[in-house]
């Protein structure tokens, strides 16, 4: 058992090109906030660490469609994320931003440092090329069709329909979303992190020094080391992020998931000038808390640039979390399929532990789960209202009404008393020890328990029939109701801040440590409690079916969305269609049109003859890339000049909602010359 005398927790940098949703609180923030409050409480040393990232391509495609510059959206979104951060209690020591000055000097120290001890591989590698934005295309500027599912916008490093991983080189019909033109392949020079190099440290560190990791993070780590791991680009083709800081590296910053991890050690520079002693001590515990969509970011890639520097701590454990569904599907920015923080808290003012709560008892700790209004609905009334509140309230409710809200003395305790306030002291070591193993669920439902107990026993005792044959023994009850309700206070202080901090207004209070959990004279003879409220408010169904409503609106939007297409033409007769002669044929070459852009002659075998089609694709297509190529051709048109040439029929093309072509052709070859009817 290692010795640490404070613990450091970073939690995933937030993308600042959009709010915060409840997948991100679920996912990091919510547990991550349960351990920093828990640890705190123990009197532990703790530095909660959070910034916005805030450079990489999606900000540049934002900023690009909006019109704007891309500081100025993450001036918009890193405000926006701190605030809503604060007003749902996200204890952040410090919540720092990856554009701020402490952190440009960070990462390009870090660089050169690794630069300089020849940690770094040079490479010359041929990357798509914009022609006509003169710029090289990192992965999120090309779109094309996913080779996997035809999805037709998939991204140059992943597809958002079926979530396969890519590299831009295996898109169909690859498009710069700079010029909508086809990329042309130009060699460049960057710096890579040789990984493969690692691959016996890593499986050591973390194969066999980290077997208590999450199965889920352990996995996906072996997965990925015993795959083989290769060097990773460091640096990019790009004009908004951190330049890289050595000669001949002009227009070139520093890739954003290098950059970004260091965020964790400039913010700590931000928070302290003794920052070295949370990075450097080996006395320091470092815990990152992250999504699964980062485990090989935190586990692998940056522990290499850590170990490679040679100075800093390496973390002691990863407990990442899966994903949260919402209602059944997957949460997804681009489709507005989320739940925001921001309009949760306008929403739902003063409800910010309901949603923590529902997060933290639904938790995708080792699997991805589901959140459903219905759900939090449920869990707010019939748990926290009907269980935790409504002891709490009927126990200073009684104690106003018989006693004017002065804690009566208790007197003789009878065995069933006794039983009950030797429980109380089981929870401080079941919920410790399920918090640090990062067990939040487990947790939450054992402090939970502590209420039901409470509850359990008013409801046993019925003081409220007892007063009427023994007042003496109402005041035993009560005060040992009380001692609950102010064990409660602690219990629920992680996972419940604002409602352990309303229960101690209710009581008259100060707020305890993790070591007074158990006891049961929290709470003295005469103490004055202050004129009850209720701890929470039930949810009607008018509520929960607004933000039903408000999903459903989206989800239709988005089907609309999908299904918009050009309206049928007017019925025409049979003899109309069988007037057309289509037959399959294949590209045999194809060039551009001169003093064109659209067109391209193509000359085809129709199986009848081979003909010259002029057709208005040349936007669409390569011309060397569709020989080959089979269509449907039309080959009973009348002949038309075009361009001084002789088109001799026309080739059949689907276009997407966005003008994109694609060749109507047989699922298998085909002879050519065969009739389509």
């Amino acid at each position: 058992m290692k010795n640490f005398k404070r613990t450091l927790i970073t939690s995933a940098l937030p993308y600042a090109n959009g709010p915060v949703h409840i997948g991100h609180l679920a996912g990091v923030y919510v547990p991550a906030d349960i351990y920093a409050r828990y640890l705190r409480l123990k009197g532990e040393e703790v530095a909660f660490i959070g910034g916005s990232d805030e450079h990489g391509v999606p900000i540049t495609l934002k900023a690009k469609k909006e019109g704007i510059t891309p500081q100025d959206v993450v001036d918009k979104y890193h405000g926006m994320i701190k605030d809503s951060f604060q007003k749902f209690g996200i204890s952040f020591d410090v919540y720092s931003r990856t554009s701020a000055k402490i952190h440009h000097q960070t990462a390009s120290e870090i660089f050169k440092t690794l630069y300089e001890k020849g940690a770094f591989v040079e490479q010359t590698s041929e990357q798509f090329y914009d022609e006509e934005a003169n710029q090289f295309l990192a992965d999120r500027y090309i779109t094309g069709t996913c080779p996997k599912c035809n999805f037709e916008k998939a991204y140059g490093d992943q597809c958002e329909s079926c979530g396969s991983t890519l590299n831009a080189t295996d898109l169909i019909d690859p498009k710069s979303v700079l010029s909508g033109n086809m990329p042309v392949m130009k060699q460049t020079k960057h710096w890579f992190l040789p990984l493969d190099q690692y691959e016996p440290w890593l499986r050591e560190w973390i194969l066999e020094g980290h077997k208590e990791w999450k199965p889920n993070v352990y996995g996906q780590c072996k997965s990925w080391i015993d795959g083989g791991l290769n060097p990773r680009a460091v640096t990019r083709d790009l004009d908004w992020g951190i330049p890289v800081p050595i000669d001949g590296a002009e227009g070139k910053v520093l890739y954003v998931w290098f950059d970004a991890p260091i965020g964790y050690i400039s913010a700590t520079k931000e928070l302290t000038p003794d920052w070295t002693k949370w990075w450097k001590d080996p006395k320091t515990k470092m815990v990152h808390f992250i999504g699964k969509d980062n485990i090989v970011f935190h586990c692998i890639i940056f522990p290499v640039v850590l170990k490679a520097e040679g100075s800093y701590i390496l973390p002691e454990n990863v407990p990442a979390n899966e994903f949260l569904n919402l209602e059944g599907d997957k949460i997804s920015t681009s489709r507005n399929w989320a739940v925001w923080l921001h309009e949760y808290l306008e929403d739902f003012p003063g409800k910010e532990d309901v949603l923590k709560y529902t997060l933290t008892a639904n938790a995708p700790e080792t699997k991805d789960n589901d959140f459903t209004w219905k759900d939090f609905q449920t869990r707010n009334n019939s748990e926290l209202v009907a269980i935790f509140g409504n002891f709490v309230n009927r126990t200073l409710v009684l104690t106003d009404k018989y006693f004017s809200g002065l804690v009566p003395e208790a007197g003789e305790l009878n065995d069933y008393d006794l039983q009950t306030l030797d429980q109380i002291g089981t929870f401080k070591t079941e919920v410790g020890k399920s918090i640090e193993t990062f067990h939040f669920r487990e947790a939450l439902k054992n402090a939970m328990e502590m209420a039901r107990l409470g509850n359990k026993y008013l409801a046993d005792m019925e003081p409220w029939k007892v007063v009427k044959i023994d007042p003496e023994r109402v005041k035993t009850i009560l005060n040992t109701a009380l001692q609950i309700t102010a064990n409660l206070t602690i219990v629920f202080e992680p996972f419940l801040p604002f409602t352990t901090e309303k229960l101690r207004g209710f009581m008259n209070l100060n707020k305890m440590e993790w070591s007074d959990l158990g006891r049961t004279n929290l709470i003295v003879a005469g103490h004055k409690i202050n004129t009850p409220e209720l701890l929470f408010e039930k949810i009607e169904d008018e509520a929960i079916q607004a933000q039903v409503d408000k999903l459903l609106a989206t989800k239709k939007i988005n089907e609309l969305e999908q299904v918009e297409v050009n309206p049928a033409k007017s019925n025409i007769e049979y003899e109309d269609f069988s007037k057309l002669d289509i037959r399959i044929g294949t590209i045999l070459a194809a060039e551009k049109v001169a003093k064109t852009k659209k067109l391209l002659k193509l000359t085809i075998d129709t199986g009848i003859d081979k003909r010259t089609v002029v057709s208005g694709i040349a936007e669409y297509f390569d011309p060397e890339k569709i020989i080959g190529q089979q269509v449907s051709i039309l080959v009973n048109l009348a002949p038309k000049i075009l361009k001084g040439i002789e088109s001799q029929g026309m080739i059949l093309m689907a276009e997407n909602k966005d003008g994109s072509l694609i060749f109507v052709t047989p699922a298998t070859k085909t002879e050519e010359g065969s009739e389509v009817r």
